[in-house]
């Protein structure tokens, strides 16, 4: 049987653990956070929402594949570190440009990539690893 009430609490606390871990991924250049931090948030939100509702909804409420997640990220994180070889730069060497124009311009560049990378490939394991043991469990029982 679920409780109601985490139930609800996991509706409110859901969008603000996936705000909080995309604020964590945009800060991580510059000061404390990037991609494995809000990955672990992420998956706390995932596997609270999990416990909440049960893995099957947690799974449909993902709408891909965990181990996606993993390979994806890491295709990612292997376009973004050898990027800079296309150019005659050495393996991962950070690049950059800017996405906007005028006071809107915003300087990006492979370290974000990377960070994205990174936040996908931990969040595909963690969730893969999360479901796999709760999987075998209920298999048990």
């Amino acid at each position: 049987m679920r409780s109601t009430i985490l139930q609800t609490a996991t509706r409110v606390l859901m969008p603000l653990l996936l705000l909080f871990a995309l604020f964590l991924l945009l800060r991580g250049h510059n000061a404390p956070g990037g991609g494995f931090v809000a990955a672990l948030v992420v998956s706390a939100a995932f596997i609270l929402h999990a416990v909440a509702f049960g893995v099957e909804e947690t799974r449909r409420v993902l709408r891909v594949n965990a181990s996606t997640l993993l390979g994806v990220g890491l295709a990612v994180a292997l376009a973004s570190a050898t990027a800079a070889i296309v150019i005659g730069r050495p393996f991962m060497s950070a690049l950059w440009g800017t996405l906007g124009w005028g006071n809107a311009a915003v300087a990006v560049g492979t370290p974000l990539v990377f960070d994205a990378a990174v936040f996908l490939a931990v969040t595909g394991v963690v969730l893969t690893i999360v479901f796999t043991l709760v999987d075998a469990a209920s298999q048990e029982d």
